[in-house]
């Protein structure tokens, strides 16, 4: 059984409303509730139809330091912020992804927030939830279906076999599914090729479902998708395969909104769920312009670090939906900071200063970004009750000195009561008018520029490089009328830098660029960097293999 006080029995404790009555408190009609049992439900395409003109509320978002083992606590201050805005008054929403079930049974857990700052039903929304992640990965294998289908039967497109560069998704971390060969057995399976896997996370599919803007914007896309080539190297689409139409029937329930609560019943959406790593790290546009008409301020996040997350939150989500985001909070925790400034993580349970300061170098160079992209930011301490005073003190001076605002928080423990301050100063920022956001490159500037762009501004990287066929691949998309498109970085979360160990704020190191996809349908070129996997693996001890089922059928081991 999990201990007293663990997040899911804290979330268990919780006393959810109906969600109709969470519906009621955003003036939605019960019958535009879709529900899935008496505390979930999405909310349907007529009732969002009918909000899309009014005005907008104001958008906040929630990005961190460079991610460490000791953990930084987005999603937690996410759903804390929202709690603390509703608090002192303010009629606020959160949007926050999905979680996979990659991490929640490999080694980096939920993402529903912890303590008393989470989203519920905890259970649910880590496991299968409203089941859009399966319909997203039903879509994506269907396409993959489909192509090996044609090629089986006479090839009409003329689809060359060596290039087919569509693979197939599934939710598990499952690394001995990244190369394999399909078609063997026989004449009567097919031909037999080279392909793979990648988590379900990563698809083109599950991008394309978070920027989509209506279901008509959904099924244009799916049929942009790109899925290999010609001989001669001309294109071949979904929609050139007819895919289009039943890969957006898979999808039409899925891409309504996802309606929950926080645990001080506040509505949250939690919808789609791409890993900022490996793809864009965004919730949905869907629920993002959603709820910006139905509140008064929006507290989203942006997975990982700002050089990922918030990067693409900015120069692909925000681009891409005309949103303006109207602050930014950056969180930061003295543990993660202690581990930039060189403490092992054995040893972060002793005080020290010096480390503490010295890891100041990383939150220097996401606010530092943050500001780049014209948004005002403030630093959020995720307090542990291993911080001293003397270690809380020395980050609030090296921020100040840094000329940003920032405030200590409380909510793993006290819930919104713990985030007070920190939305007082949200609305201080939001309502004041500072920031003025811009992507931080033009719709025109070239691919490979693009993402030296980021290597450089972002990463602090000297440049990026590339061989010269990847370069000549990107000089290809672009006369093929894909140069405008952004750019989504796939890099190591731990790290400025491709090097996971290179902690605090490397500059001046080489980008290597090992592979670009084309994703025609979500708009925007992957760059792949270093060795990061678009499937990752299991690690030693997983965590499902403390997960199980206890007396009553009660999920253990969840966290």
């Amino acid at each position: 059984m999990a201990d007293q006080g663990s997040d899911i029995e804290i979330a268990r404790a919780a006393k959810l409303l109906p969600i109709s009555e969470i519906g009621a408190k955003l003036d939605i009609p019960a019958d535009s509730l879709h529900q899935y049992g008496s505390n979930k439900a999405k909310i349907d395409y007529g009732f969002l139809d009918d909000i899309a003109d009014r005005p907008r509320g104001k958008l906040i978002l929630v990005t961190a330091i460079t991610p460490t083992p000791a953990g930084e606590g987005k999603t937690t201050t996410t759903v804390g912020l929202g709690d603390g805005l509703n608090r002192i008054g303010k009629k606020a929403m959160i949007c926050v992804r999905e979680p996979s079930l990659g991490p929640c049974f490999g080694m980096k857990g939920g993402a529903a927030g912890g303590g008393h700052a989470q989203v519920v039903p905890m259970e649910d929304i880590n496991l299968h939830f409203t089941g859009d992640m399966h319909a997203i990965g039903a879509a994506h294998n269907l396409l993959s279906a489909m192509i090996d289908n044609h090629l089986y039967w006479d090839n009409e497109l003329r689809m060359d076999s060596r290039r087919v560069s569509w693979r197939r998704v599934v939710d598990i971390n499952d690394r001995a599914l990244r190369d394999i060969t399909v078609g063997l057995g026989g004449i009567a399976n097919g031909f037999a090729r080279e392909s793979g896997y990648d988590i379900t996370v990563a698809s083109e599919i599950m991008a394309i479902f978070c920027l989509a803007s209506s279901l008509e914007d959904l099924e244009r896309r799916l049929g942009n998708i790109v899925v290999g080539q010609t001989r001669k190297r001309e294109p071949i689409t979904a929609k050139q395969l007819q895919a289009d139409g039943a890969m957006a029937v898979l999808l039409k329930d899925a891409l309504m909104p996802n309606l929950v609560q926080t645990l001080e019943n506040n509505p949250a959406f939690v919808h789609g769920g791409p890993f900022a790593n490996i793809a864009h790290g965004c919730n949905t546009v869907m629920s993002t312009q959603a709820a910006l008409r139905m509140s008064d301020y929006v507290v989203t996040e942006a997975g990982f670090g700002a050089d990922l997350g918030a990067e693409k939150f900015f120069d692909i989500k925000c681009r891409k939906a005309g949103l303006s985001p109207d602050a930014a909070v950056i969180v930061a925790t003295v543990r993660a900071l202690k581990m930039h400034g060189g403490v092992a993580r054995d040893d972060l349970g002793t005080e020290n200063v010096g480390a503490v300061t010295d890891g100041i170098s990383n939150l220097r160079c996401h606010i530092e970004n943050i500001q780049k992209f014209g948004v005002t930011p403030v630093v959020a301490i995720n307090r542990f009750v291993t911080d001293t005073d003397a270690e809380i003190a020395a980050v609030v001076a090296a921020v100040a000195d840094l000329g940003t605002d920032v405030v200590e928080c409380t909510h793993w423990s006290d819930g919104g009561a713990g985030t007070e301050a920190l939305a007082h100063k949200v609305v201080e920022i939001a309502d004041g008018g500072t920031s003025s956001f811009k992507p931080i490159y033009p719709d025109e500037m070239g691919l490979f520029d693009k993402i030296n762009a980021v290597a450089r501004e972002v990463y602090r990287a000297s440049e990026a490089v590339a061989t010269k066929s990847i370069q000549d691949q990107l000089t290809r998309w672009e006369d093929e009328g894909y140069g405008h498109l952004p750019v989504c970085m796939a890099k190591t979360q731990y790290s400025f830098s491709t090097d996971p160990e290179r902690k605090g704020a490397p500059s001046g190191h080489i980008v290597p660029v090992r592979e670009v996809r084309l994703s025609a349908g979500a708009e925007f070129v992957v760059a792949i960097c270093g060795d990061v996997m678009t499937m990752p693996g299991l690690p030693r001890v997983p965590a499902a293999n403390s997960i199980r089922l206890g007396e009553g059928g009660v999920v253990e081991g969840l966290f």
